[in-house]
C-alpha cells in the first residue's frame, strides 16, 4: 500500500479510483514508516453519493473521505487541524487569507503573487491543515488545492492570519478570535464528539494566541496587498 507524507506525517492510502490517484502522486514518499492508515470503503463512497446534495463522483466521493478521516485523525492525535484558506509563503513566512467560497481569497493571493513575484509560493489555494510542533504553528500544502489545483508540498510557520470581506477602500484591523467565532468555526471541520470539540477549540485558542488575526476589507487592486503586509509587519514603510 503507498504511503503519502502530509503535514510531516505519513498515511498509508490505497486509492481506488485514478482521480485520487493523481491528486496524490506528488505527495508519495519511500519512507516505509507509517504514522497511520486511513481506509475508505465502496459502502462509504456508495454512501457518500447517496447523501450528497449536488452529483458527485465516486473518484469525488472518495477523495473527501480520504481528505475527511485524515483531517479527523490529525485532529485527534497529531494537534493539527483543517482550515479552509488560501496560504502563500513569502521571505519564509505564511500569509492565509479565509472567507466564504466566492469572496475573492484566490483572487487576492493572486494580488501577492503579482506584486511580490518569485518571493511568494503558493501553499494551498483552499485545503491546508495547519499542526502545532515544538510551540509554533505550521501551515501546510496537501493534495486538496481547490479547482484551480494551486499549491505545493512545503510547509511555513504561520505570521498572519486574515479575514476577508469585499469593500471599495482597503482597510485591515486587529480582531480577537472572540470578535469572529462563528466565522472561524466554519473554515474547519467542526468534529462530531465532545473530546474533539474540546482538542479543536484548544487549539484555536493557542493557535490565535500566537497568531495575530485581521479582518481585512479590501478591493481588487494590488494595494490591498500594502495595506495587508503594513499590519502583519507593524511598519508603514513601503514594501
Amino acid at each position: 500500500m503507498p504511503i503519502f507524507r502530509i503535514a510531516d506525517l505519513n498515511i498509508k492510502i490505497e486509492p481506488t479510483y485514478d482521480y485520487c490517484k493523481s491528486r496524490m502522486a506528488p505527495y508519495q514518499t519511500n519512507d516505509q514508516t507509517v504514522d497511520f492508515e486511513i481506509n475508505v470503503t465502496y459502502e462509504e463512497i456508495s454512501d457518500y453519493i447517496r447523501k450528497s446534495k449536488t452529483p458527485c463522483s465516486q473518484g469525488g466521493a472518495e477523495s473527501v473521505l480520504i481528505l475527511t478521516k485524515l483531517c479527523n485523525t490529525v485532529l485527534e492525535s497529531f494537534n493539527g487541524f483543517f482550515f479552509h484558506s488560501s496560504s502563500l509563503m513569502l521571505d519564509g513566512e505564511a500569509y492565509v487569507f479565509t472567507a466564504l467560497s466566492g469572496t475573492g481569497k484566490s483572487t487576492h493571493t493572486a494580488l501577492w503573487c503579482k506584486h511580490f513575484g518569485d518571493r511568494v509560493t503558493m501553499i494551498n489555494d483552499d485545503k491546508p491543515i495547519i499542526r502545532k510542533q515544538n510551540g509554533s504553528f505550521y501551515i501546510y500544502g496537501t493534495p486538496w488545492m481547490g479547482k484551480a489545483d494551486i499549491g505545493n508540498n512545503i510547509k511555513s510557520p504561520v505570521k498572519a492570519v486574515y479575514i476577508l470581506q469585499r469593500g471599495t477602500k482597503n482597510s485591515a484591523t486587529e480582531v480577537r478570535i472572540g470578535d469572529v467565532f462563528k466565522h472561524i468555526l466554519e473554515a474547519t471541520l467542526v468534529p462530531t464528539d465532545k473530546k474533539n470539540m474540546i482538542t479543536l477549540l484548544s487549539l484555536l485558542d493557542e493557535f490565535f494566541t500566537s497568531v495575530p488575526l485581521y479582518l481585512l476589507t479590501c478591493n481588487t487592486d494590488e494595494s490591498a496587498v500594502q495595506t495587508a503586509y503594513d499590519i502583519a509587519n507593524k511598519t508603514d514603510k513601503g514594501i
